[in-house]
């Protein structure tokens, strides 16, 4: 577990090598953007590479985020018209699909930002092995940090969930599992 200054960490979860489960892990879902409601479903026939975080998350969510923009760069325009950036927060209460659709542009322009109903966001981290944890700041004026596993999640054309790469994986790490399942699409 990493710690930072203003209380988020990110939670280091090791993936068993081979199909251990990989089969039981995801599922489709519906959240709400600024355009209004987006299910995972609405992007078969691409790479969805997601991100679980939050907005106000000092440093392990941009960073994370940065790796992504920046692997999605490092793509030819054929390979990233094919893959699609999704950026989920487990804060609905800071994050609003606005909020949210102007921190995940800032990140790629293409990156879609949701949120929801407390419940529905459970559901999403728990199918996808996810973890985050409300943490009180007392006097902070943030009030609260969410300590969270850091992974991006990788989906295949099909909606089915294919790995998560755990976080500091780098743009080439990031870019090499993207296109392994272009390729396989």
């Amino acid at each position: 577990m990493s710690a930072d200054r203003t209380g988020c960490r990110a939670i280091y979860v090791t993936q068993k090598s081979g199909n251990n489960g990989l089969n039981q892990l995801g599922g489709d879902f519906t959240l709400q953007s600024a355009a209004g409601p987006v299910s995972l479903s609405d992007y078969r026939g691409k790479v969805v590479a997601m991100y679980i975080g939050y907005a106000s998350c000092p440093d392990v969510c941009p960073t994370s985020l940065a790796i992504m923009s920046q692997a999605l760069k490092n793509l030819n325009p054929e390979e990233a018209a094919g893959v699609q950036p999704v950026f989920i927060s487990v804060d609905p209460e800071r994050d609003t699909p606005e909020k949210l659709a102007q921190y995940s542009n800032f990140f790629f322009p293409t990156m879609v930002g949701l949120t929801g109903e407390r419940s529905a966001i459970d559901d999403i981290v728990k199918r996808y092995g996810a973890f985050y944890k409300i943490v009180d700041m007392g006097d902070s004026a943030m009030g609260y940090a969410v300590d969270h596993s850091s992974r991006t999640y990788l989906i295949d054309q099909q909606g089915q969930f294919s790995k998560a790469l755990p976080h500091g994986t780098p743009p080439d790490g990031v870019v090499a599992a993207i296109r392994e399942l272009l390729a396989n699409g």
